[in-house]
């Protein structure tokens, strides 16, 4: 039996349907699981056992209707038994339906019934804690033969060389033995999804001042000048603390250093997402657009994970449509409470 799943886009997309994958494998370990995703998400399923083979939908897929064509050509002649689509766009719809194969699973849409032998109506709603975004996935795993759940949180796979590499890196930048690091999700996708650097700011310095940890800012090149705005907002006591030379070349890299950070503080995103498949806590700070039960998974009262979002201090939800006001809004001191038990339970 050949399976393919296909989750095309983002990091934290293609990480929460690996659920999908591993679970197949562990209700069906001879069958050959293949997952489409995009080139750019690969470090993220890097080595992961229930993957047997990742197909790659490349850029220029979207840019030449003849390259996706062939492509389409290429999924067709693999002879897919299941395909479990996870995106639901028309690419997917499209790569679904020239598949050919007898068994094709994908959302509920109005037009889907034409496109696919079994459906699942997407919920806002996380009834078990684990997020929308997880239990929406692993229902479509369900469809397929009544599977069994058997695994609910998405897992990265280290190796011990990348590890070591870090440790290595990481230990260069100690000030003494006992230093604990703190990774920053310094900045969101877009400016939508990045909370006001005035606030992050003093969530920095209120981090410094409770736990003394040294700061790693996580960011990409092109947001370096975002940062120094950043940093120049920060006490000085802060600054010190920051890592301001200390750069992350790789996505793996990232994940590794990331491993022997004691916790992951700042934006909701991709950051957050992987630190908790590296089982490593997160404070997350959610975009005032974005609902929180899609993404808050694996929340509870030990504080392993915690999120605040502006809907948990001002009921009013009207503000949403206004996103200058939310922002103003939500401010640290509303929050610092929570972040200090998750301080002292993760890095004192």
């Amino acid at each position: 039996m050949k399976i393919l799943v296909i989750q095309q886009k983002m990091i934290g997309d293609v990480l929460v349907s690996s659920l999908i994958c591993e679970n197949l494998k562990l209700n069906y370990p001879d069958a050959a699981v293949h997952y489409l995703v995009n080139r750019f998400t690969l470090p993220v399923i890097e080595n992961n056992p229930y993957i047997d083979k990742v197909v790659v939908f490349e850029d220029e897929y979207r840019s030449s209707q003849l390259e996706f064509y062939k492509f389409l050509k290429r999924i067709r002649n693999a002879n897919y038994n299941v395909v479990i689509d996870a995106y639901g766009k028309l690419e997917s719809n499209l790569i679904t339906l020239f598949s050919g194969a007898e068994t094709k699973i994908g959302w509920e849409k109005r037009y889907t019934k034409l496109l696919y032998t079994k459906t699942v109506k997407i919920s806002n709603e996380s009834k078990e804690g684990l997020g929308s975004a997880i239990e929406n996935r692993l229902n479509l795993v369900k469809r397929f033969k009544n599977s069994r759940i058997k695994i609910t949180q998405p897992k990265i796979h280290m190796t011990s060389n990348e590890l070591e590499a870090a440790r290595k890196k990481i230990a260069k930048f100690s000030k003494t033995e006992e230093s604990s690091f703190i990774m920053i999700s310094a900045l969101g996708s877009n400016k939508e999804k990045t909370y006001p650097l005035a606030y992050m700011a003093k969530v920095l310095d209120y981090v410094v001042q409770h736990t003394k940890a040294l700061l790693i800012l996580n960011y990409i090149p092109s947001q370096k000048e975002q940062i120094r705005q950043l940093y120049g907002m920060c006490s000085k006591i802060t600054q010190n603390q920051i890592l301001l030379d200390f750069e992350v070349g790789t996505i793996r890299e990232f994940l590794a250093i990331t491993k022997f950070c004691k916790a992951v503080v700042g934006n909701e995103g991709g950051a957050i997402n992987m630190a908790k498949a590296l089982d490593v806590p997160t404070f997350s700070i959610f975009s005032p657009w974005i609902d929180k039960q899609g993404w808050n998974g694996f929340e509870n009262h030990n504080l392993k994970h915690a999120s605040v979002h502006v809907n948990d201090y001002k009921k009013d939800t009207s503000i949403i449509d206004n996103q200058a006001f939310t922002y103003d809004e939500f401010k640290p001191d509303l929050y610092l409470d929570l972040l200090s038990d998750f301080l002292l339970k993760h890095v004192n």
